[in-house]
């Protein structure tokens, strides 16, 4: 965008008007824009930079915004509604101009606004830099729970930690994944406040001495080594046309004194901002690498202090409410979003018993009645266990309270299982097999009134395997609450043709109600229909392609069938299955170019973790394998592969708008529930998948016959393993998939070099522990199936808007009220919106 030479002003045309800081018309919002470029960023309309013109409107917008804040502050001030907290080492919204202006109902307006100074409303949103505060699915599905907890119009504030650098950028060299510094605050935030008058102390490291209190009663105090500040900085959380804005509030750490005037004064210039240094360390970066000490030192750091700033925070709200702190689970429905915050449980209790006198058995209650926990995994490596000497250096007291809740917690498993020392070892908090550890999912269950899993295979599967002993004991504290994803963003933000489509189609009901998009179904048969709807992907397939075409040099034919499989790198997400299928076409091609195989591009992305070799290697693979099938002028117009590197919510929304094909091929009984899938289906995509996670729900939802299911299930998994799984005997009956792995072998894919690929082989040939092989031919087979149906484009059409239609069920909408209902216990509270009150109130005067 040329925007120093587009934008058509003067100031001297500038006039005042009356309520333009935040009117809705154009006019107003053509004003309040120039105002706020002039105003607010000092900036000569004609030296305007594209950062400008978008940090303008994304002020124009926020002044909206913030005043509908206001009023969601004033209504709640008047009522005694329950308050819901979502804490979240992960938050991944996405750019927040283009939501904002969905919600607030001014995309036209402002569209037609800025075309006025010659200004495109596209190119300013695309400016806008991601805030990468998340890692991927659980950081993306905890924004997608603000936007439905606002939009319903739930008092809810979400709680994290303000990286400086976030998820880093990915680049590929050589084909392999490389991390650059994510630097997302180098033009600054314009959504965010901070408030420095907002702030609370965390201390770490030192000892603690018990003793007695005025009253003789017992109590320990914690003298620590450490202490740093955390600051509150604020961006606004807008429900979709209603009065509701909530808070997202995230934590960054200071140092408690930034400089030390006597240290510089002596020439010591490192030691007077070491402190400063030192403490800001906590929040520079998301997931620091944990494999060595250091990290794993400050991954702990990071948890335990965002969970204490807002606990403290919460405290102060309540106590300047005038309630007494017994009530606290009374207003405050606290939910820990996976293991990250567990040691939450703790730090409640160190600040009700230590700080605030409560006695042991009061404290208890409220904490207990406090805290509820989703559990995301049953990987046990994402299972959090923290060394008991790291907590011991870094929270002395917190590991005495977590002793006592186990000691406490272990009497009533003796009480109800006399005798099984058996279970005693396995339900314990410390995990004492071997070297100690503190198991803070044990830690998160015992502490919490209610613990949920998110989809109904995987809470199944939790209650049948990890927390067995727990569903024993305390068979009514758990559920299911199958994961959703807001259409607001994934749909009208993301894919505003099918949006208009629909709209036009059946009305703007299913926006806030993704049950009406059942009224699709009979125009499924509808010709007319269909042409439409074909139209509408085959441009956002040409945006991607586009897209694609700039990312990476590749071209793409958009009229292709677009298999994708875009998620985080991992075994178990099994990328590498696909990438053995696109083996399989392209020696097929090779040896017969007439063969029967559909034009198809195989796009590919997301990031792998810094310290996992194995799944870098995968993405190795992946990229060898598209540059020696797009150079290969025997396939060039039936097979291209694309890797599109640095995935992000920005790039998904083309992805998901474009695809075919949603590869949802993890292991049976892996993924807890997935939520790409739903993104996909909701665009339009067909899915092919195992019977793992939330695959299970949407297939029964869409229909099996609009479904491509292979694979083994998850009893078939475990009987496989229970017999003795030899991957070789699955080569042994299967000479095509025998020829792909001696391909790879062979260093075709990497100018002669054997040695690459040999780890990865050699994990596949001897362990094969997600079952890659096992589950290869019955997944080639379903892909033939797929090719198969995409000859047919009615036959296709149809089926993807029967996906659409019967995909109500997997709006975070209704996740989060089936959370009101069966977690948190709390009701809606109605915010008139500005607009409203304001014509009432003229009139009134009328």
């Amino acid at each position: 965008m040329q925007a120093t030479q587009s934008l058509r002003l003067r100031s001297c045309e500038l006039s005042p008007g009356v309520g333009i800081r935040t009117g809705e018309r154009v006019d107003d919002l053509r004003q309040a824009f120039v105002d706020n470029l002039l105003c607010g960023l000092g900036r000569v309309p004609m030296a305007a930079t594209a950062n400008d013109i978008y940090t303008a409107l994304a002020l124009t917008a926020r002044d909206r915004v913030h005043k509908q804040g206001v009023r969601t502050m004033e209504t709640r001030s008047e009522r005694e509604a329950r308050v819901v907290a979502y804490l979240s080492a992960e938050f991944l919204p996405g750019p927040h101009l283009a939501n904002n202006l969905l919600n607030l109902g001014i995309v036209e307006p402002v569209r037609r606004a800025l075309s006025e100074f010659g200004v495109d409303l596209d190119e300013v949103l695309e400016q806008e830099e991601e805030p990468g505060l998340g890692n991927g699915g659980l950081g993306r599905l905890a924004s997608c729970f603000l936007d439905s907890l606002a939009s319903l119009e739930v008092p809810a504030v979400g709680y994290g930690i303000r990286y400086e650098f976030g998820i880093f950028e990915q680049a590929i060299k050589n084909g392999w994944q490389v991390e650059i510094t994510d630097k997302w605050l180098r033009f600054g935030n314009p959504w965010e406040i901070v408030r420095p008058e907002i702030y609370y102390e965390v201390k770490f490291g030192g000892r603690t001495e018990a003793g007695q209190d005025e009253h003789g009663r017992y109590r320990v105090r914690w003298f620590p080594a450490t202490e740093v500040k955390g600051e509150a900085y604020d961006t606004p959380i807008l429900g979709y046309r209603v009065g509701t804005c909530n808070t997202l509030r995230l934590w960054k750490a200071e140092a408690v004194e930034s400089f030390d005037f006597a240290a510089f004064n002596h020439g010591d210039y490192y030691r007077a901002v070491a402190d400063k240094v030192e403490s800001e360390n906590i929040t520079k970066v998301l997931y620091p690498n944990d494999e060595l000490v250091q990290g794993k030192t400050l991954r702990l750091q990071q948890q335990y202090f965002f969970v204490s700033c807002s606990l403290q925070d919460m405290i102060r709200i309540h106590r300047g409410q005038n309630r007494p702190l017994e009530t606290f689970h009374e207003k405050w429905a606290v939910q820990l979003n996976d293991t990250h915050p567990a040691i939450a449980v703790a730090e409640l209790m160190h600040l009700l018993v230590d700080e605030y006198g409560m006695d042991w058995d009061t404290a208890w209650n409220v904490t207990s009645n406090t805290f509820a926990y989703t559990n995301h995994t049953l990987l046990p490596e994402a299972l959090e266990k923290w060394p008991v000497d790291l907590i011991g250096q870094l929270l002395p007291r917190h590991l005495e309270i977590i002793y006592e809740i186990n000691s406490r917690f272990l009497d009533e498993v003796r009480t109800a299982f006399p005798g099984d020392t058996a279970r005693l070892g396995r339900m314990s908090l410390i995990d004492e097999t071997g070297e100690r550890f503190v198991r803070m999912a044990h830690l998160a269950t015992v502490g919490s009134h209610r613990v949920n899993g998110v989809a109904r295979l995987h809470s199944d599967l939790l209650q049948q395997t990890v927390m067995r002993d727990f569903t024993e004991l305390w068979p009514g504290k758990f559920c299911s609450i199958t994961n959703g994803v807001t259409p607001r963003r994934f749909m009208a933000v993301g894919n505003p043709p099918l949006a208009r489509l629909i709209t036009e189609s059946i009305g703007d009901r299913w926006l806030f109600d993704l049950y009406a998009l059942r009224r699709l179904e009979p125009l499924a048969d509808d010709e007319a229909f269909q042409e439409r709807w074909r139209e509408v992907k085959l441009a956002a397939k040409r945006h991607l392609a586009a897209f694609v075409k700039l990312r990476t040099s590749v071209d793409i034919n958009p009229e292709s069938l677009l298999d994708i499989q875009v998620k985080r790198i991992h075994e178990y997400k099994r990328q590498h299955l696909n990438a053995l299928y696109v083996l399989a076409l392209y020696l097929r091609l090779k040896r017969n170019p007439e063969a029967q195989v559909p034009p198809r591009t195989f796009i590919f992305a997301g990031k792998a973790a810094p310290g996992y070799f194995m799944a870098k290697l995968i993405i190795k693979l992946i990229t060898a394998i598209a540059d020696v099938v797009n150079n290969d002028p025997v396939v060039h117009d039936r097979l291209r592969v694309v890797f599109l590197p640095d995935f992000s919510v920005k790039s998904a929304q083309r992805i998901y708008a474009a695809g075919d094909l949603s590869e949802q091929i993890s292991v049976a009984g892996k993924e807890a529930s997935g939520t790409g899938n739903m993104k996909f289906a909701l665009n339009g995509a067909l899915t092919i998948g195992t019977l793992d996670g939330a695959n299970v729900e949407i297939r029964e939802e869409v229909g099996a016959d609009n479904f491509f299911l292979f694979g083994l299930t998850v009893e078939q998994v475990w009987d496989l393993k229970r017999r003795g799984y030899r991957p070789q005997d699955v080569l042994e009956k299967n000479a095509s998939l025998q020829e792909i792995l001696d391909f790879i072998g062979s260093g075709a894919l990497t100018g002669g070099d054997s040695s690459v690929f040999r780890p990865l082989l050699e994990r596949l040939l001897y362990d094969d522990p997600f079952l890659v092989l096992a589950d290869y031919e019955a997944y080639a087979e379903c892909q033939e199936q797929v090719s198969a149906l995409w000859r047919d484009e009615q036959a296709w059409t149809r089926k993807a808007i029967l996906n659409v239609a019967r995909m109500g069920r997997f709006s975070s909408d209704r996740s989060i009220r089936e959370y009101c209902e069966h977690v948190w216990r709390v009701q809606p509270v109605k915010v008139p919106s500005w607009n409203a009150v304001a014509r009432a109130r003229n009139a009134s005067e009328q």
